[in-house]
């Protein structure tokens, strides 16, 4: 007599919230009991490099919080290290699974694991059931009238919002249906010491801001040293808020912020599209540039010590704290790409490990923008000059003094590692040699 629970199974990826949760939501509907399920993936975990990573702890605590409150409606979250196949192998063994349900995610990585999964699911006569959720508008949703898609923005975003209407912000009552959470009754969580990881003890920005900082969003954004940006990267990054809620919040107080979500969406919507933009540069053209990719001057760039305090500043704040101001970002990659002729792929990669709210799509994005090889990128002959970027948003080096206390002292500080005016007529040289008919 087989005496397996029969239940349905909600897969948390990158959605760890309970309120206004798609497929959770649906999960819930569907009439099975739900035992609510987290995986930490051995393929993604075990290739990083820095075993206090902060967004495995982000992760870690994000499902202690989401624990204690699915304790209140009599159920919790069963947390589980390895590879999906082997833990949903394994879970076929312990429960007579009638469905399963979890949200879409786009990147190439997620998409051949859920292929996976799913084939898996469905020999096992197992339905896999995903939901729209971590975007207002997915891959096919906002194309060009002859359904092409989108490679410029200002377009796109008109279409977009065109097309957004109520029932796209709509919530999930999720808080309706709590009823019908299932008690696995499981093994306390795994610490994050099993899985070869340690605290970083790390200061994470809260899941909600004030009003009034982003209806003073558009004055403010620009400034490094002002409190003027958001910080909920993180939480979009991984589904700890709701877009929905966000855009809604965005439509009622400031345009210049829901650009920016918009800007989230477009960049989710190339990387489908155009998934050889992951490895390579979205205009093809741009491959041939002849980089310099001097590992000195990559280290020096990395570690802040390159003689240009702007630049400097967000390299240090990155290291420390996991987060680089945007307007920064965007000093940053320019100076790796430009001054110093090094591959986008090798500040994308640094980036990668060390951002906190690093989301493939948007990194990419960002990093190729400043290169000048991606969609509606900055064109290649803009050169950001980093002593005035920091005259102009940084005038009274508030930002800088925070990050680089020594460099006002010439003992102590480095010289520029490359001027200015040489780097800008070697890159522009190096581009038009590449990009010549």
């Amino acid at each position: 007599m087989n005496h397996k629970k029969q239940v349905a199974i909600f897969w948390f990826r990158r959605d760890l919230r309970l309120s206004d949760n798609a497929g959770l939501y649906h999960a819930l509907k569907s009439g099975h009991k739900i035992v609510p399920l987290f995986i930490f993936d051995k393929d993604i975990l075990d290739i990083l490099e820095d075993k206090a990573d902060k967004r495995v702890e982000f992760i870690y605590r994000t499902l202690e919080n989401l624990q204690k409150d699915l304790l209140q409606y009599g159920s919790s979250v069963i947390v589980h290290y390895g590879r999906p196949i082997e833990i949903w192998t394994e879970l076929i063994q312990e429960y007579k699974i009638e469905a399963a349900f979890c949200n879409h995610d786009y990147e190439p990585y997620a998409r051949k694991r859920d292929r996976e999964i799913y084939d898996f699911l469905a020999a096992n006569d197992i339905k896999l059931h995903t939901y729209k959720d971590q975007c207002i508008f997915e891959y096919k949703e906002v194309l060009k009238d002859d359904g092409k898609p989108y490679t410029v923005f200002t377009p796109y975003s008109k279409k977009w919002k065109a097309k957004l209407n109520d029932f796209h912000l709509k919530s999930y009552p999720v808080e309706t249906l709590v009823s019908n959470f299932f008690d696995p009754a499981t093994a306390p969580m795994l610490t994050l010491e099993s899985m070869g990881f340690r605290s970083s003890n790390t200061s994470f920005p809260p899941a909600s801001v004030h009003d009034s900082l982003i209806s003073s969003y558009t004055d403010r954004r620009n400034f490094p040293s002002v409190a003027g940006t958001t910080r909920l990267s993180v939480h979009l990054r991984f589904g700890t808020v709701s877009i929905r809620k966000l855009a809604q919040k965005a439509l009622e107080l400031n345009e210049t912020w829901l650009n920016e979500l918009i800007w989230r969406d477009f960049y989710m919507m190339i990387l489908w599209h155009f998934p050889h933009a992951a490895q390579n540069a979205f205009k093809p053209q741009y491959d041939k540039i002849a980089w310099r990719n001097n590992l000195a001057e990559f280290h020096t760039w990395c570690h802040g010590n390159t003689g240009y305090p702007i630049v400097d500043a967000g390299m240090r704040e990155l290291n420390t704290t996991g987060f680089m101001h945007n307007r920064v970002r965007m000093i940053v990659a320019s100076f790796l790409t430009k001054h110093l002729l090094i591959d986008w792929r090798w500040g994308e990669a640094y980036f990668a490990k060390k951002l906190l709210d690093f989301d493939l799509s948007a990194n990419n994005g960002g990093w190729q923008w400043a290169a000048g090889s991606g969609c509606d990128a900055a064109p290649y002959f803009r050169v950001f000059n980093p002593t005035l970027q920091a005259e102009k948003f940084d005038k009274n080096q508030a930002y800088i003094k925070k990050w680089v206390p020594e460099y006002a002292d010439p003992f102590r500080y480095p010289q520029p590692i490359v001027i200015h005016e040489f780097a800008r007529k070697r890159v522009l040289e190096a581009y038009q040699k590449a990009l010549k008919p």
